[in-house]
C-alpha cells in the first residue's frame, strides 16, 4: 500500500492527535466502570435477589460468564464492522449499547433478566477499547503512538476506582444507572473526533477489511493472533478469579474474620477498587517503560514475572489485617497493570485493513476465558474442597503459557503501521 502523504500525516497528528486519545480514554473510563460494576456490587445484588452462602460465589461466577460470553461475541462483532466501517462508528454504537444494557441492568428483579442484561452490556462493553486504542495507535507517530495508548488504559482504569467510589455512596442500582448515563454523555463528546486517515486511504483503494476468517486461514498469521491472546490471559485470570473473588479468599486466609458472625470485613468492591488503582499505576509505568527501553517485549516480561510473584504472595497472607490484604491488592494492580503495553503489541502485529479486528478481538478472547478459567476453578475447587488449591492450579497454567506465547512474540516497537495485511 502507498504511505499517505507526510502532510496528511502531518495534519492527522495536529488536529485530531488530542481528540483522539482524550475520548479514548474516557471511552475506556467507562468502559472500566461498567465492566468491573457487577463485580463491585456481586454481593449485595445477589443478596437483594434472595441469594446468599455459596451462591454468591457460585451465581457470580454464572453471570461474570454470561459478561464474559457477551464480549466474546461482541469482540468479533465489532471488531469486524471496525475495519469494515471504521474505527468511530464501533465507538458509537459500542458505547450506546452497554449504556442501555446498564441502565436496564438496574431494573432487574430475576437471575435469568440479570444474566440476560449483562449479556447484551458484555456484547457493548466488547467494542469500545479496540477501536479507540486502533484509533489512537494510527494517528500517533510510530516512537510516540506508545503514549497515547499508556494515557488512554492508565486513566481508563481508575474507572474501576470509580465504581468503587460509586457503589459506597449509592445502592447497586442506581450505581448501573450512573454508568449508563456517563455512556450516554461521552456519545455527545464523540461528535468531535475524525475518523482514521490510516483507514480511509485503505478504504480508496479497495483493500478487503475486516475478514475476521483470515486471521484463522493462515498459519503464520494465526500463530501471531493466539500469541496476542495468550499474552494477555493471566490479566484476567487475576481478575477474574483472584480479584473479583476477593472475599472468599480473605474468608479462608482469616482475614478481617468478625468473632461475632464468622464472616470477614474485606469487600469486593473494596478489593477491586485497590487492585485497579494499582492496575492504573502500573499501566501506566508499563507504558513508559517500554517507551523508555523501546523494547514492548521486555517490558511485558518485567510485569509478567512480577504478577507471578503477586499470585503467590496474594494466596499466602493468612491472618493479616485488613489495611494490609488492600495494600497487597494494590500491589497486585500494579504488577497486572500491563494491559497497554499488550493492546499496544496487539495492535502493532497487523495491517490496517484486520487491525481494528484483531485489536477489538483480542482483548475480548482475553476476557472471555474467564469463562473456561472460571469452569476449571470451579471444578478443581469441587474436587479438592480448597479455593486456593484451585486458584494456583489454574494460575501456574496461564502464566507458563502465557510467557512461551511472549518469548515468540515479535518486537514491535517503532514499527510502521501504513500497511494492509496481504489476505
Amino acid at each position: 500500500m502507498e504511505k499517505s502523504p507526510p502532510v496528511l500525516q502531518h495534519n492527522l497528528h495536529k488536529n485530531i492527535l488530542n481528540m483522539a486519545v482524550i475520548i479514548a480514554a474516557l471511552g475506556y473510563f467507562v468502559d472500566i466502570y461498567d465492566l468491573l460494576l457487577f463485580g463491585i456490587v456481586r454481593v449485595p445484588s445477589l443478596q437483594e435477589l434472595g441469594y446468599s452462602g455459596d451462591d454468591l460465589l457460585q451465581k457470580g461466577a454464572f453471570l461474570l460468564n454470561w459478561q464474559m460470553g457477551g464480549m466474546l461475541v461482541g469482540g468479533i462483532l465489532w471488531g469486524i464492522l471496525g475495519d469494515k466501517r471504521g474505527r468511530l462508528s464501533v465507538l458509537f454504537g459500542s458505547i450506546f449499547l452497554y449504556s442501555l444494557a446498564n441502565i436496564l441492568n438496574g431494573t432487574v428483579h430475576s437471575l435469568e433478566m440479570y444474566a440476560f442484561y449483562r449479556f447484551i452490556a458484555g456484547v457493548g462493553l466488547a467494542g469500545e477499547l479496540g477501536a479507540g486504542i486502533t484509533l489512537v495507535s494510527e494517528v500517533m507517530t510510530k516512537e510516540n503512538r506508545g503514549y497515547g495508548t499508556t494515557i488512554v488504559a492508565s486513566f481508563g482504569i481508575f474507572g474501576a476506582v470509580a465504581g468503587g467510589v460509586v457503589a459506597k455512596l449509592f445502592d447497586w442500582r442506581t450505581a448501573y444507572y450512573i454508568g449508563g448515563v456517563l455512556g450516554i454523555g461521552l456519545l455527545i463528546l464523540r461528535i468531535s473526533a475524525f475518523e482514521s486517515g490510516m483507514f480511509k486511504q485503505s478504504k480508496k483503494e479497495g483493500v478487503t477489511h475486516g475478514d475476521f476468517f483470515s486471521l484463522f486461514t493462515n498459519r503464520h498469521r494465526f500463530s501471531k493472533y493466539l500469541k496476542c491472546i495468550l499474552i494477555g490471559v493471566p490479566i484476567w485470570y487475576v481478575i477474574g478469579i483472584l480479584i473479583t473473588f476477593g472475599p472468599e479468599y480473605a474468608q479462608k486466609l482469616g482475614i478481617g474474620i468478625d468473632a461475632a458472625t464468622g464472616k470477614t470485613a474485606i469487600t469486593g468492591g473494596n478489593t477491586i477498587m485497590f487492585h485497579y488503582a494499582g492496575a492504573a499505576t502500573g499501566a501506566l509505568l508499563c507504558g513508559l517503560l517500554s517507551q523508555y527501553l523501546r523494547q514492548r517485549k521486555r517490558a511485558l516480561l518485567i510485569f509478567l514475572l512480577a504478577d507471578i510473584a503477586c499470585v503467590f504472595l496474594y494466596v499466602s497472607i493468612k491472618g493479616v489485617s485488613v489495611p494490609m490484604f488492600y495494600f497487597v491488592a494494590f500491589i497486585f494492580g500494579i504488577a497486572n497493570g500491563y494491559w497497554s503495553v499488550f493492546m499496544t503489541i496487539a495492535s502493532e502485529q497487523f495491517g490496517t485493513n484486520i487491525r481494528a479486528t484483531v485489536t477489538t478481538t483480542t482483548p475480548n478472547f482475553v476476557r472471555g476465558s474467564v469463562v473456561p478459567m472460571t469452569s476449571l476453578f470451579l471444578l478443581v475447587k469441587s474436587q479438592t474442597g480448597n479455593i486456593i488449591t484451585a486458584a494456583l492450579s489454574v494460575g501456574i497454567l496461564v502464566l507458563m503459557v502465557a510467557l512461551i506465547a511472549l518469548w515468540r512474540t515479535d518486537e514491535t516497537f517503532g514499527k510502521d503501521l501504513d500497511y494492509v495485511e496481504p489476505l
